[in-house]
């Protein structure tokens, strides 16, 4: 990522870098099965006739964990008076967009905001739950 230039706001960057990235995802259905309803896959369990789909779920995972951890260092600035009201309104309304567009790309490819919360065993899942 080039550096900021002097003056510059860095979350406003990470934020058009994020919304840049999920503009550049694929937009394709993937016609693969996916597990029944209620049926939660606590593996990521991989084969060459998935691994679009797979892929997909990796990858709406990790922006998913990043917009959260993007969401808490954005309270935390509001909280502590670090941000202007017109950079809190820009922040706020781009990562409601950026939630609006995962979960959008997820329900393209049958997937739940649930099925990107991997279990990582005895450490517990990777996401909090939503209503934490």
């Amino acid at each position: 990522m080039p550096r900021a230039a002097a003056g510059a706001d860095p979350v406003d960057d990470v934020l058009r870098e994020s919304v840049r990235a999920l503009s550049l995802a694929p937009i394709t259905d993937i016609t693969d099965a996916s597990p029944g309803p209620g049926a939660a896959a606590t593996r990521w369990e991989t084969g060459p006739d998935t691994v679009d789909r797979d892929l997909i779920k990796l990858v709406l995972t990790v922006v998913e964990l990043l917009r959260q951890l993007m969401e808490r260092s954005a309270l935390r600035r509001v909280d502590h008076g670090d941000l202007g009201e017109d950079q809190e309104e820009r922040v706020g309304m781009t990562l409601m967009l950026l939630e609006e567009r995962i979960e959008e790309l997820s329900e393209r490819h049958g997937l739940t905001m649930a099925d990107l919360n991997l279990d990582l065993g005895p450490l517990g899942t990777l996401l909090p739950r939503r209503d934490q």
